[in-house]
């Protein structure tokens, strides 16, 4: 049995979740308009470019979380998935999943990408682990503040070998799927790096290492990596 883990955000999905959810509280007068918008491109562009401060942004994205109810903040939420997510999930990606359950494989998304805003895209694609960012939730009150170290880049790696140690599981034979070229420390850890409608880092680093490079925006899946 393998462990087949999977980047979410512009891998599984056809946009970026994160960001996508910070134009939804715009767009529903949620946030302050023009700040969050302006605060929310740059950080997705610092993520493009591999300069993002974690930290920084993390605190600017987890805000809204602690200044409004939990109740509020699941009814929004429902309605995102319905308007934004639905959109964007990708046949391919939701047959590629099914090839690795039927494998016997484990499946795991691991994503920067806070568990509050992915935990139901990821239930959609019908898998049941789930590493990401953890918001820190005291009294059914999500603080703004982060639990554990931050998913993204050699965190990544940080929170999967804590998660292997809890599970028993191991990197032998292990797959891992990702857009990004910030997933480079956890794709050097894998047995079958996979790069998935590669940024042009990673599809360069793909290239010149030799690793396969696949295409889930097509309505017909991709196995030849699978053979």
């Amino acid at each position: 049995m393998s462990l087949a883990i999977f980047d979410l955000d512009n891998t599984l999905l056809a946009d970026d979740s994160d960001y996508l959810w910070g134009e939804y509280l715009v767009n529903q007068g949620i946030v302050d308009a023009d700040y969050y918008a302006a605060e929310n491109e740059r950080f997705y562009q610092e993520y493009k470019a591999g300069t993002l401060d974690i930290h920084e942004f993390l605190k600017f994205s987890l805000k809204p979380l602690a200044d409004h109810s939990l109740a509020d903040l699941q009814n929004w939420r429902a309605d995102f998935m319905i308007r934004v997510i639905q959109p964007i999930l990708l046949k391919s990606a939701q047959t590629l999943v099914r090839k690795h359950h039927d494998r016997g494989d484990t499946l795991l998304v691991i994503t920067a990408t806070n568990s509050f805003v992915t935990a139901p895209i990821v239930k959609q694609y019908g898998i049941p682990n789930l590493i990401a960012t953890t918001p820190e939730l005291i009294n059914g009150q999500f603080t703004g503040k982060v639990d554990g170290t931050p998913c993204f880049q050699a965190g990544k790696v940080t929170r999967l070998q804590q998660w292997l140690k809890t599970t028993g599981l191991n990197l032998e034979d292990s797959w891992f799927y990702s857009d990004s070229h910030n997933d480079l420390p956890l794709l050097e850890q894998v047995t079958h790096p996979i790069a998935v409608n590669p940024d042009t880092k990673l599809s360069n680093h793909a290239i010149k290492h030799n690793w396969p490079i696949i295409d889930l925006r097509t309505e017909e899946c991709p196995t030849e990596h699978l053979k």
